[in-house]
């Protein structure tokens, strides 16, 4: 008899420990997926507001210098940014790569409505941010940076810089709303998890 009760109490320790275990490996694992969200968010949110910044602010101010010192001021930014600006690169670079490993823990981790955000967002900003950066923004960015700004007349700097600003306009103002969308999607599972 004694020997029973002894065995039972192993067993219901035994039962508790291993319960505890797989109880404390969920909540690692919903903190590290937690953490993830909330870097991706961080940093995504830095790129929204880059692109923001320079849809209202940036692009329409530097508009107003007229044709060459329109071109001139943007080839100076992005010089600093093709001269790989550190923060800038950790920023933009960084928001790809944690959002990617977040999505992954996310099929893994999550579940429903969850594993949806997180795959949506994801799919909104590498296809609507990311991509058409590296495709359209950066090959119009060094387009630019290949001319000779100095030695042009006026026509040739009004033709530049109307092929030049329409589609990068346009182009940022797409990244702008889906660099937004995807921000607010991954606050929104942050808040439900």
């Amino acid at each position: 008899m004694w020997r029973l009760e002894r065995d039972e109490q192993r067993f219901a320790s035994h039962t508790h420990y291993h319960r505890c275990r797989r109880n404390l490996g969920a909540t690692t694992s919903m903190e590290l997926i937690q953490l993830a969200v909330l870097f991706s968010a961080l940093l995504c949110s830095l790129v929204a507001g880059l692109v923001f910044t320079f849809a209202i602010v940036v692009m329409p101010g530097i508009k107003s210098l007229g044709d060459l010192g329109f071109l001139k001021s943007f080839k100076a930014m992005d010089r600093v940014i093709q001269n790989n600006q550190p923060i800038f690169m950790f920023v933009w670079l960084g928001s790809a790569l944690i959002l990617l490993v977040s999505t992954l823990l996310g099929i893994w981790l999550l579940e429903g409505l969850d594993r949806i955000l997180m795959v949506v967002a994801c799919v909104i900003y590498i296809f609507g941010v990311q991509l058409p950066t590296v495709t359209i923004n950066i090959p119009l960015n060094n387009h630019l940076q290949s001319q000779d700004l100095d030695t042009m007349t006026e026509p040739a700097l009004l033709e530049t810089t109307a092929r030049f600003e329409s589609r990068w306009l346009r182009w940022n103002a797409i990244r702008t709303v889906l660099a937004i969308l995807a921000t607010a999607l991954l606050l929104i599972l942050l808040i439900r998890l």
